[in-house]
C-alpha cells in the first residue's frame, strides 16, 4: 500500500471556499479511480486556510497513474496548486 498525506495552505483567504469545492470534487473523482483505496479531504476547524488530503493507494504505480487522471490534470494541478502552499508527506503505514 502507498500512502500520501498532503497539507495545503491557502495563500489568499478569499479563496478558501473555492478551494474547498475544488478539493471536494477532486476527491470524489479520485475515489473512483482504479487503485484508490481511500481519498479523504479534510478542512481544519481551527485554521480555515489549512486542508489535509489523506490518500491511500494500492501501490505507488496506482498513485502515479492518478497524476494523469482528470482529478489531477483538470482540477488539482491547474486550479488548486497555484493558490496553495503544498507540503506532501509520503508514508509507510506501520499498523
Amino acid at each position: 500500500m502507498f500512502a500520501i498525506n498532503v497539507i495545503l495552505t491557502v495563500q489568499d483567504g478569499s479563496q478558501i471556499e473555492n478551494i474547498a469545492k475544488l478539493l471536494t470534487e477532486a476527491g470524489r473523482l479520485s475515489r473512483e479511480e482504479p487503485g484508490c483505496l481511500s481519498f479523504e479531504v479534510c478542512h481544519s476547524i481551527d485554521e480555515k486556510e489549512t486542508f489535509l488530503l489523506i490518500e491511500r493507494w494500492e501501490s505507488k504505480e496506482a498513485w502515479e497513474v492518478h497524476k494523469t487522471a482528470r482529478a489531477f490534470t483538470e482540477i488539482y494541478q491547474p486550479q488548486v496548486l497555484p493558490l496553495v502552499k503544498r507540503q506532501p508527506y509520503f508514508c509507510e503505514i506501520l499498523e
